[in-house]
């Protein structure tokens, strides 16, 4: 099996939202900066979970993410089943509920690259116990908005150099 390069995986992501974005009405996003301006404009996404995430979507999203498909699965309270179920379904959208953990996952996930650099480094954090975060897998801690916001925190702790 053929290992795509993260600047494709990126700049495939970047293709989705954009076609996204014009199905949202806002194709005033640079090609080049998709996935990082949608991020930054919490509108847009408010906008995007209530019409929900198309697979297409969720797919290039998943493929940048240190996650697999049971992490997925268990992170959107569904089974692996129903997960490839709604794969081979044409224009499948998920439900808001699942969107905006998707989207919560894409933001940790391109905050950790962020910090880390390359995506090897912030995986092998991700699955390593922190004192930080009580002594807990940060992997752990993003089942759940709160979490998330721990790990997040921590990882803009880490950038500046900030170590509990």
């Amino acid at each position: 099996m053929i290992e795509i390069s993260q600047e494709k995986k990126q700049s495939k992501l970047d293709a989705a939202i954009n076609q996204f974005l014009r199905e949202l009405g806002e194709g005033n996003v640079s090609s080049q900066n998709g996935f990082k301006d949608l991020l930054n404009n919490k509108y847009s996404i408010i906008r995007a979970i209530r019409k929900g995430v198309p697979f297409y979507l969720f797919d290039q999203i998943k493929n940048v993410s240190p996650f697999d498909e049971n992490d997925w699965a268990d992170y959107l309270n569904i089974s692996t089943k129903t997960l490839q179920r709604h794969q081979k379904e044409k224009n499948y959208v998920f439900k808001p509920i699942h969107s905006e953990k998707i989207f919560e996952l894409a933001e940790v996930t391109n905050r950790g690259i962020e910090v880390f650099g390359l995506p090897d480094k912030f995986h092998n954090w991700l699955f390593t116990s922190s004192h930080a975060l009580g002594k807990m897998k940060p992997v752990e801690l993003v089942k759940d908005s709160y979490g998330k916001e721990l790990v997040m925190s921590e990882l803009n702790r880490i950038e500046y150099g900030v170590f509990v």
